[in-house]
């Protein structure tokens, strides 16, 4: 699993040339609920994102930009430098992850699972509505037991 991860998290990293225009052979593909991260080598002084519904994009540092899938589509990420000139301008694509899911369709209803090595269900736009929202409210409740088990307060 560490293995895994190493590779990973090396083959998120994205070393981009500070330029006005960055080629692409396509957009940049970001999973659901996975981070990527992009460094900047002449820093980067504003992040956008055209749909923030899709990814979420911040800034942890001058150099390094991470963007966050948050469901399926097509956007776009434009980095502006200190003079305010774009230095990135993007398209980005988040998909959906394909490691050890196991979707499960009943007619026209689905249940998506992880197996890794078990089976338990995952929340996935497009699931049956029903499944999703009893898989979302037990997260959802056991996280907020977490929570104040913890020593936090709603």
């Amino acid at each position: 699993m560490f293995r895994n991860l190493i590779r990973s998290a090396g083959a998120l990293v994205l070393v981009f040339q500070a330029c006005a225009a960055l080629a692409q052979d396509g957009p940049v593909l970001v999973t659901v609920d996975r981070a990527k991260v992009f460094r900047i080598d002449d820093g980067a002084s504003a992040v956008i994102v055209g749909n923030p519904f899709i990814a979420d994009v911040s800034m942890f540092d001058q150099n390094t930009v991470v963007i966050t899938g948050k469901s399926y589509g097509t956007t776009n990420l434009v980095i502006l430098d200190s003079d305010n000139k774009p230095i990135v301008d993007e398209v980005i694509t988040v998909r959906a992850s394909d490691d050890d899911v196991v979707s499960v369709y009943r007619k026209a209803s689905r249940v998506t699972l992880s197996c890794h090595p078990m089976c338990e269900p995952t929340l996935r736009i497009g699931d049956n509505a029903d499944s999703f929202k009893a898989a979302a409210d037990q997260a959802t409740a056991r996280n907020s037991l977490a929570f104040e088990a913890a020593g936090g307060k709603n």
